[in-house]
């Protein structure tokens, strides 16, 4: 059984998405054993405890300095004993031990086709605007390990997306969601809890 601890920043529709893909079997053979999020009044932590998942806000707000939240972060982490993470817009930059503790054990889901639209700033509404003036016709969503740069893991799965004429920001991103987002992160997590991929010379390989 795979253990997962989602870690999210706001309202927690990608967390929605995996606590019903895991009660329907889209999700196979595991568990979340835990919601974690920065912000005390996200959403994602009431979705998380009206299904009876542990959920806690631990912020670098209440924290003197970044490497004491660091601290206390992993500390927390560990005790949930987790074989994946799932960042679901986490919005605090994964500290480097945390990413060495758990090698190609993060995922992450991004709201564009990387590398377009990626890296440091861009984020939530930012990632659909930028797309938007740019132009594109085709967006989408990434799955990805973390590794210590932004964005710059080994992608696992990805998911394309109509950009339509009259979209806004936020149609666009809605419709991300619902077509790419909400498909490829319970997917992701699946193969991962089957056995199904392995990183190889810094690529994502899935198996049949």
């Amino acid at each position: 059984m795979l253990r997962i601890v989602v870690l999210v920043s706001g309202g927690g529709t990608n967390l929605q998405a995996v606590i019903d893909a895991v009660s329907s079997g889209r999700i196979t053979n595991t568990e979340i054993a835990g919601v974690i999020s920065n912000n005390k009044s996200a959403y994602a932590l009431t979705r998380a405890r009206q299904h009876g998942i542990p959920a806690e806000c631990i912020s670098p707000k209440d924290f003197g300095t970044r490497e004491e939240f660091n601290s206390v972060f992993l500390e927390k982490i560990k005790e949930l004993c987790p074989d994946l993470l799932v960042l679901a817009g986490f919005l605090v930059v994964i500290p480097a031990a945390m990413v060495e503790e758990y090698r190609n054990r993060i995922i992450n889901i991004h709201p564009s086709l990387i590398p377009s639209f990626c890296g440091t700033g861009y984020y939530g509404l930012k990632v659909h605007e930028a797309a938007l003036a740019r132009g594109v016709k085709l967006t989408g969503a990434t799955v990805h390990f973390v590794d210590e740069g932004t964005d710059t893991g080994p992608i696992l799965l990805q998911k394309a997306v109509e950009v339509k004429s009259g979209d806004t920001p936020e149609t666009l991103q809605r419709r991300v969601m619902e077509e790419a987002e909400w498909k490829i992160l319970p997917q992701a997590i699946d193969l991962i809890a089957n056995g199904k991929v392995r990183v190889e010379n810094g690529a994502a390989v899935i198996e049949s």
